[in-house]
């Protein structure tokens, strides 16, 4: 079992002041870092400069016509359109297909030569051995 010990007074003031000057060194070092260029004199660039769009100069007869788009959304507008206030619901499904991959020719197993079958394989083989030497 652990015993618990109760702390003086003058230990927690100086846990106290230690987290004090942590916090109050902390907060100086943000303020150092957000104005380094102030500590140490260092001047800003000037402003920086921005691109500035230009007129595309219009051709021989042709003006661009300016595109405008009038849509509104309201509920009003859809049940004034003949819409008859139903609301139509546009779900789209997207189904991944794997590539369809050849079909793999299917391994072919050699059939298991018995023991009768082998015997006789080999002495049809000596024999045709032996009738080739004679």
């Amino acid at each position: 079992m652990s015993e618990e010990t109760q702390e003086g007074g003058l230990s927690g003031l100086k846990k106290t002041i230690l987290g004090v000057a942590g916090t109050a060194v902390t907060g100086f070092g943000i303020w150092a870092t957000t104005n380094i260029n102030k500590i140490f004199g260092v001047e800003e660039e000037s402003e920086v400069k921005t691109e500035q769009v230009a007129e595309a100069p219009a051709s021989a007869g042709q003006a661009a016509a300016p595109i405008v788009l009038n849509i509104d959304n309201s509920a009003t507008n859809n049940a004034s359109a003949g819409g008859g206030g139903t609301n139509t619901i546009i779900k789209e499904t997207v189904r991944e297909v794997p590539v369809a991959q050849p079909a793999a020719a299917a391994p072919v197993e050699e059939k298991k030569e018995t023991t009768a079958e082998r015997i006789a394989r080999l002495k049809k083989e000596k024999a045709d051995k032996d009738g080739a030497q004679n």
